[in-house]
């Protein structure tokens, strides 16, 4: 390649048709050649950033993925070399999602080009599609507006979309079953490595035109009419959740557990609020039922923030995802609240659902009070709401500090309960639910309050001392774990709080 008086080089590396891995070799070529250019691009990729179920989603240039990934050290090992082997050019590394192109020799194209893909069971990451047009338009827009602005940028799409959806726009038959994979990237078909393109689009300008769908669509779909489903980033799936909750959620919301449910006209019917919460009872399901009593007389959704280990395994991955759970980050909450939605979370974090049963009914630390900053700085209300009866699906008697149990489930202890882990069903204990009015910070705070650790500390304590008054006053009211109403005017199943009956 004769490279002598270019004054700007692009290189994107060829794949191992087998492998879909960089061709060290071939870019090692090239590197040669370009010694003395004053600027080169190189076209890396997204899959740089090693999936893993503690990756947020929608990470940054700067993000270093926990674990280890042959797939992802491949491509980080090009950018080494890059680096190392042009250290006078001014160099510029774009990472963009997989480029929709049917004869690309990419992992992905070939998985959507087939007919039908293996895939692992349990598991619908999200992913990002670039349309080819796109990336021609980020590598021009480097080029053109690049200079004396080296460094990493990720170019993504505008949306995302589950691998399920993906297939399903190209037509593909999925087929869920596992199998040996030592290339790496079956890793890639089970968690999180979408990444965000905000740099690129503040330093150089650039916004991708069509979204991963219809890149997806454009490239693979077999037919001639445009995919026009909404897509949610995180994988959210209404029609999964009025599946359950036509099925599992009404029994065990209206049969098993009998919920009964005070203050849901606290709630907002539209604009962004924290619902803060009682974490107990061990197993999720406390969220889970809140979200059904908030859906049914609201018809919203609430983003509920959640620990890792909730989509670490196969199945309870794909439940958290469609349900809407979101991995806890402040920047997952601002992509919540930035889009005037209801943002769930427990303050006491995973501690609070390992509460021995002594102290079910006492509150913990609420961590860093990072509720209250992610309130603040979004200028949301905080409306809390406690629970009295959760603690008792699985009363935690005993705790086990096992270090195996903590590496293979990330728990902080192996609970023991009377019901767990044989039979492991959870008690049919009886649930009161109150939702406190609204704290509206928005009126006396502005977002700069959130760096004031002092604000932050007497609103906690406030928050706090609510939620504390709140379950005392159900913890008095109630004489059966099992049974009876304690509320005056409870709503019926199916009614919402002022008593209306829902369609």
């Amino acid at each position: 390649m004769k490279t002598s008086g270019a004054e700007i080089l692009v290189h994107r590396p060829r794949l191992h048709p087998k492998s879909s891995l960089p061709d060290l070799d071939e870019a090692e070529a090239f590197f040669a050649s370009a010694a003395g250019v004053p600027r080169v691009i190189l076209l890396s990729s997204a899959a740089a950033h090693a999936p893993h179920h503690h990756n947020p989603g929608y990470v940054s240039e700067s993000y270093r993925s926990q674990g280890t990934n042959p797939v992802a050290e491949a491509w980080r090992e090009l950018e080494a070399r890059f680096a190392a082997r042009l250290p006078q050019a001014e160099r510029i590394v774009l990472r963009p999602a997989t480029v929709a192109a049917r004869d690309s020799d990419d992992f992905f194209c070939r998985l959507l080009s087939s007919r039908a893909a293996v895939v692992p069971p349990g598991y619908d990451p999200a992913l990002q599609f670039l349309a080819p047009e796109d990336l021609a338009a980020a590598v021009a827009c480097a080029v053109e507006h690049g200079a004396g602005k080296p460094g990493d940028y990720h170019v993504a799409p505008r949306g995302a979309l589950s691998l399920r959806q993906a297939l399903r726009l190209a037509g593909v038959r999925r087929l869920p079953l596992r199998w040996i994979d030592r290339s790496g990237w079956s890793h890639y078909l089970r968690h999180n490595w979408t990444v965000s393109g905000r740099r690129i689009e503040t330093e150089l300008g650039f916004v991708p035109r069509e979204t991963s769908a219809e890149a997806v669509h454009a490239a693979f779909g077999r037919d001639k009419a445009p995919a026009a489903a909404e897509h949610d980033d995180f994988g959210l799936d209404a029609g999964y959740i009025a599946a359950y909750e036509r099925t599992l959620f009404r029994f065990l919301y209206d049969l098993y557990w009998r919920v009964e449910v005070q203050g849901l006209e606290n709630v907002p019917r539209q604009g962004r609020a924290v619902l803060t919460g009682l974490h107990r009872g061990f197993m999720p399901w406390d969220g889970v039922m809140a979200l059904v009593a908030v859906h049914r007389s609201t018809g919203r959704i609430p983003r509920f923030l959640i620990h890792p280990c909730l989509v670490k395994p196969p199945f309870l991955a794909n439940y958290m995802t469609k349900l809407g759970g979101i991995l806890a980050c402040q920047e997952n909450a601002d992509w919540v609240l930035g889009r005037d939605e209801l943002l769930g979370m427990f303050p006491e974090g995973i501690h609070g659902a390992f509460t021995p049963y002594r102290d079910a009914y006492k509150l913990g630390k609420f961590g860093r009070d990072e509720y209250v900053k992610m309130a603040l700085r979004n200028r949301a209300p905080i409306v809390p709401f406690v629970t009295a009866g959760s603690a008792e699906i699985y009363p935690i008697l005993g705790r086990l500090d096992w270090k195996w149990v903590k590496r293979a489930t990330e728990w902080l202890y192996l609970p023991v309960c009377p019901n767990f882990p044989f039979p492991g069903l959870p008690l049919p204990s009886k649930w009161h639910t109150r939702f406190l009015e609204p704290i509206h910070l928005e009126r006396r705070y502005g977002p700069e309050a959130a760096d004031d650790p002092a604000a932050v500390r007497a609103i906690s304590s406030m928050v706090r001392a609510r939620m504390e008054e709140a379950l005392h006053d159900l913890l008095r009211r109630r004489r059966s774990i099992f049974f009876g109403s304690i509320f005056e005017e409870a709503p019926r199943a199916g009614e919402t709080s002022g008593g209306e009956q829902r369609e």
